[in-house]
Order: structure tokens, then C-alpha cells, then sequence
């Protein structure tokens, strides 16, 4: 008889959650746990739970605040353990402890000494954004780390000259090295760079002139809320598969839009457009005769 190999049931892939409970639970459970670890004086969460959009899909992001004396042999997987198992935690490339959960919820947890950790808060300005200082806050033993929340609980959107110029300028900077890289045949780095570079300036841009900035760092988020279609169908036009066709045109049609953003920009803000360089990146990005 032919020997045949023996089959094993696999058991069936975890589905992802429907809603929001599991990660309130988990919050609640974080909360527990530092509280009852003494060396633990502070836990702050960021993310979209501090602007009260979190919801089944969203991720477990928080700064756990360590007693000086402790913090260099404060063991962060351990403590994140706690909460649930883990499938995956490792040192990501930002050194922060990054974990996906046995429910594969996600988590990243930064290790930090109370005293300089709570003081760089203040640096976080323009960057981070906690409209309900006193739900991000799980801990605070001190009361230092709810003062240092609260001086970002006001939402200041970038002022509209300055970042409209500045997104002019970058959108010719890197469209002209789209074209240059282009036109060396490295259709994969064209294509990186039009979806990781090019495409969130232009969707920064977009959002300062629809007056929606809310997702100013994460210009992608919850887009399709927050712009009107025709933009959304047009961030669709810019970006495309990896062929060498395919790439032409959405780089075409990618700075035909930058252009058309910029050009809004100059007519309300009186921003500045080199117009000769504009038209010499058209031409660049032009498939040859």
C-alpha cells in the first residue's frame, strides 16, 4: 500500500473582532495591571482612543512611565504579557515594544523613566493631539502626567500659508526625482515613491484646503469621511499598480492634481509657483515621442 500521510485538523484562523470590546477590555485590564505594579507610576495611551475613534480594528498604543530606579530592568514584555498572550513582540524599527495579541489585536508599548519621559510630552506639540486628556491618562500616580495631557488637549491646525508653500515646494522636489528615477527604469522606486512620499503631501494639501485637518499626521486616515469623493477619486487617479505603463500614467496624473492643488493654494494664500519648473516636470514626466 502506498504510504500515505497522515492529516492533521489545523485549527480555524481567529476572526478578527466585530466590535470595540475587546479593546475596552484590554484598556480596563492595562489599567489593573499598573496599578498594581508599584514601578509602574504612569500610563498614557495615544492613538485613536485619545480622539475617541477607536473601534474594533484599532490598535493598543500606550507609554508606560517607569520609576527611574526600575526602568533598566523593567521588563516590557512581561508586563504586556499580563494582559493576554502574545503571538509576535519584538523591538520594532522606532525601538518601541511592538505586539500583536493572541486575538491578533495590535499593540505598541514605549518603556519610558517617569521624570524625562513626562517632560518630553511638552515636545509633542503639533504632533500629538489628546482632546480628552483625562481618558488618555490610565495612571498617574504623580499628577504630573495629567498636567503635561492637558497642555495638548487643544487642537492647533498648521496655519495655512507656511504649510501650503511648504507642500508646494516638496510636491516639485519630489516629483522631479519621480521623474528622474523614472526615467533610469527603477519602476519600483518611481512607484515607492509615489505612494509613500508624494501621495500624503498631496493628500496634506487637500485636507488644508477642504479646511480638514483633524488627520493632519495621518493624512490617509479616514479619508474617504473626511474629503469630498471627487478628491478621493482623484488620490485614485495618482496612485497605481507596478507596471511600467500603469506608473506613467498615475505619475502623469499625480502631478497633474499636485499642480491643480497648488495652483488653489496660490489663488487663496498668494503662495509662490515656479511655474517654469512646473512645466519642466511635466515635460519629464511626458512618455517620450
Amino acid at each position: 500500500m502506498p504510504h500515505v500521510r497522515p492529516t492533521h485538523a489545523r485549527a480555524a484562523p481567529a476572526p478578527l473582532p466585530a466590535d470595540s470590546l475587546a479593546l475596552d477590555r484590554r484598556i480596563e485590564l492595562l489599567r489593573a495591571t499598573a496599578e498594581a505594579d508599584p514601578r509602574v507610576e504612569g500610563v498614557l495611551l495615544y492613538g485613536s482612543w485619545t480622539l475617541g475613534e477607536a473601534d474594533a480594528h484599532s490598535d493598543l498604543d500606550a507609554c508606560l512611565y517607569v520609576r527611574e530606579p526600575d526602568v533598566d530592568a523593567f521588563d516590557g514584555r512581561e508586563f504586556v504579557e499580563r494582559l493576554a498572550p502574545l503571538k509576535l513582540a519584538y523591538t520594532n524599527m522606532h525601538g518601541i515594544l511592538a505586539v500583536v495579541f493572541d486575538d491578533l489585536m495590535r499593540g505598541e508599548f514605549h518603556v519610558e523613566p517617569t521624570g524625562t519621559g513626562i517632560a518630553e510630552i511638552a515636545t509633542w506639540r503639533d504632533q500629538v493631539h489628546f482632546p480628552r486628556p483625562e481618558a488618555a491618562v490610565l495612571l498617574d500616580r504623580t499628577g504630573r502626567l495629567t498636567a503635561a495631557a492637558r497642555e495638548l488637549a487643544a487642537f492647533n491646525p498648521p496655519e495655512p500659508v507656511a504649510a501650503a508653500q511648504q507642500l508646494t515646494d516638496e510636491l516639485a522636489n519630489w516629483t522631479l526625482m519621480l521623474a528622474h528615477v523614472q526615467a533610469r527604469g527603477e519602476h519600483a522606486r518611481a512607484h515607492n515613491l509615489l505612494h509613500a512620499v508624494i501621495a500624503p503631501l498631496q493628500l496634506k494639501l487637500c485636507r488644508l484646503l477642504r479646511g480638514s485637518t483633524a488627520h493632519w499626521l495621518t493624512p490617509s486616515r479616514a479619508l474617504e469621511a473626511d474629503l469630498p469623493v471627487v478628491d478621493v477619486e482623484r488620490y485614485a487617479t495618482a496612485t497605481g499598480p507596478l507596471t511600467q505603463e500603469a506608473l506613467r500614467t498615475a505619475a502623469a496624473n499625480s502631478w497633474r492634481w499636485s499642480r491643480e492643488l497648488a495652483a488653489e493654494a496660490a489663488d487663496r494664500w498668494g503662495t509662490r509657483l515656479p511655474l517654469g519648473l512646473h512645466e519642466e516636470i511635466a515635460e519629464a514626466l511626458a512618455p517620450a515621442e
